[in-house]
Parts: structure tokens; C-alpha cells; sequence
């Protein structure tokens, strides 16, 4: 089969790869559609802890069920399935109590297990029994069931920031995930959503996605936050990109009481934040993370897009053959577009 095999840093290279043998407990799926995230481009550019070189890399996928191996009876050939990342390892303390994004092994598709830019992806017994794959349902298509794995972690990212009905959104990074959360926090209650962004085309994309106000990021930023919200500042503030500057900024910009989420990691290499410990202290604010997504954020996701409160076709601005993988490297990482999809 071809796949995109990443070799070493910046050495991903489309090539014959054997082909899978499939094992009792396993799945073997079809790929239709893969995702290029951006921690997909990081891995390339920097490497992971997680990722051993040679590996196929890729986790938003969306698949066709070819083979099943012995014992398997919760997937069947011809099932048309989506899958996330995650897989909790299922028996760790953070594992058994619901919270796998916590466990110390932290498998992933992508990562320590072969990914989804090849024709085919082989989930092991592991991912067929802990992971996030769900079947797609009949209104979506592969390209948009895809993308159940970012929206899996905008939704556990806003759950975990406690975001409720009057708030007011802030959304620092107007990338997918921060597009996806103006859909999502709508539907979740907020009743005033701003977004902030330094790109100028960035903001202009994601002005389609229905927030209340939009603004550069920039010196005059903190003054239109005020300006909006009578003074007080942002109920919740989700720091969506990879920037120290953003996640200093958004002390500054929070209401008291206020939830500051550093949803975005930042890159290896990156300095070290300053805040004012003062700001937190008499805001009486909460800071905190959130990384990834549970198996139930991703049923989730694919339920909402199934209803259309959120439109996983509005993302998606570009599609590439796996010939094409680095074509389409490239145009994620330039931002022309939003979401961009390879179909091996």
C-alpha cells in the first residue's frame, strides 16, 4: 500500500509500505480521508516524544471497514466509521475514572500507532476497544466525519472551561478549532462571542462562522474588549493558537471569576510565560488546559455535525490526492485556507 512515511525531521516521503496483516481484535479500514492538524505539522518540523521515526503520521480520520479480524463483533466489513486519535490505555487510575487524556502512556493514532495518511489504517485491539471509532452518520461525508477529532477537543476544551448559558466567549486564534468553537459555544449558551486574531485574512475567514465581534490582535486589542463588554472582560478565554504573547495577554482581557483555557500547546522551544500572579489572585480567576479529546467527546462531535449546529463543510478548503501530501503540508501551514483534507 502507499503511504506518507515520516522518515525524520522534514523527511516525509509517499511510498510502498508493506501491507497489514490483520490480527484477532483488529480492524482494518479504508482510508477516505485524513486531516492535516497542526500538530501533524509540528511533529514533521520538530518531532514528538510520542513519535518514533519511521512512522505514518495523521489522526482526523474517516474510513471504509474492509477486514475485521477474529473476535471482533462491534465493527463489521462496510461499516463507514470516523476515528480520533486518543486511545486510553483503560486501565490506568486516570483511565478507569473517565479522564484518559490524563494517562501517562497517552497513546495516539499518529503517534506511537501508524496513522491515516496511507490508503489503509490498522486499528489494533486496543483502538478497537478503548478508541474513539464511531460509525459516520448518513448525512456526512467522509471529509466532514473527519473532522469529529478537532471538534472532539473544542468540545471537551469548552467543557472543561465550564462554559454556560449568558457568557461571554472570547476565542484568542481564529484557526479551525477556534471557528469551530464560535458554532460550538453558541449552541453551549454564550450569548456574546468575540474573536481576537492577528491575521488579517484568518479573521476575515472566520467572520463566516457567526461570532458577535472580531479584532485584530494587537495593541488596541485589550481597549475593544473593554469597549464591548462594559468593562468587565470575558467570562471564558480560549487561547487557541500557539503564543506565549496570547496566553500573557489573556489575563488582561478576563472578567473577575473568569475561565482562562491554554487550549493551544506551544511548540518545543517556545519561552516562558510571565503573568501577573496579582491578576489571578484578586480576578479570583481559574487557568487552565486542555489537550486532546475522550471517545465520548468524538460521538459527540459526530452527533452535532449530524444535526448541523455545527457545519463540518464550511472548514474544509482544500482537498489533495496522497501524491499530493506535500502540497497540502504546505498550503496548512500558509493559511490560505481553513481545513485541509488528503484523500489517499
Amino acid at each position: 500500500m502507499k503511504a506518507a512515511v515520516l522518515e525524520g525531521i522534514d523527511r516525509l516521503v509517499v511510498k510502498e509500505v508493506p501491507d497489514y496483516e490483520v490480527k484477532e481484535g483488529e480492524v482494518l479500514l479504508r482510508v477516505r480521508a485524513c486531516a492535516v492538524c497542526g500538530s501533524d505539522l509540528r511533529i514533521m518540523h520538530a518531532g514528538n516524544p510520542r513519535v518514533h521515526f519511521p512512522q505514518i503520521i495523521g489522526h482526523e480520520i474517516a474510513g471504509e471497514v474492509v477486514a475485521v479480524g477474529a473476535g471482533v463483533t462491534k465493527f463489521q466489513v462496510g461499516d463507514l466509521v470516523a476515528v480520533g486519535a486518543d486511545v486510553p490505555c483503560g486501565e490506568c487510575f486516570w483511565c478507569q475514572n473517565g479522564m484518559g487524556t490524563n494517562c501517562a502512556i497517552n497513546y495516539a493514532i499518529g503517534y506511537q500507532f501508524p496513522g491515516g495518511f496511507a490508503e489503509y489504517l490498522l486499528l489494533n485491539k486496543l483502538t478497537v476497544i478503548q478508541g474513539a471509532v464511531h460509525r459516520i452518520p448518513q448525512s456526512l461525508s467522509f471529509d466532514e466525519a473527519a473532522l469529529a477529532e478537532p471538534l472532539a477537543c473544542a468540545i471537551n476544551g469548552l467543557e472543561m472551561a465550564h462554559l454556560g448559558v449568558g457568557d461571554t466567549l472570547l476565542i484568542i486564534g481564529a484557526g479551525p478549532i477556534g471557528c469551530m468553537m464560535i458554532e460550538m459555544g453558541r449552541h453551549m449558551g454564550a450569548t456574546t462571542i468575540i474573536v481576537a486574531q492577528r491575521s488579517p485574512q484568518r479573521l476575515e475567514m472566520a467572520k463566516h462562522f457567526g461570532a458577535d465581534y472580531y479584532f485584530l490582535s494587537d495593541e488596541h486589542l485589550e481597549e475593544a474588549i473593554r469597549e464591548v463588554t462594559d468593562g468587565e472582560g470575558a467570562d471564558v478565554i480560549m487561547v487557541t493558537c500557539a503564543s506565549p504573547e496570547a496566553q500573557e495577554v489573556s489575563l488582561r482581557l478576563a472578567r473577575h471569576r473568569a475561565r482562562i483555557n491554554f487550549f493551544g500547546g506551544l511548540p518545543k522551544g517556545s519561552r516562558d510565560i510571565s503573568i501577573s500572579s496579582n491578576l489571578v489572585h484578586y480576578k479570583e480567576c481559574t487557568i487552565l488546559g486542555s489537550h486532546g479529546s475522550l471517545p465520548r467527546h468524538h460521538r459527540k462531535a459526530l452527533q452535532v455535525m449530524e444535526r448541523g449546529m455545527v457545519h463540518p463543510a464550511n472548514y474544509i478548503t482544500h482537498r489533495f490526492p496522497l501524491t499530493e501530501i506535500h502540497e497540502a503540508f504546505r498550503v496548512a501551514e500558509s493559511h490560505q485556507g481553513l481545513k485541509v483534507v488528503v484523500n489517499p
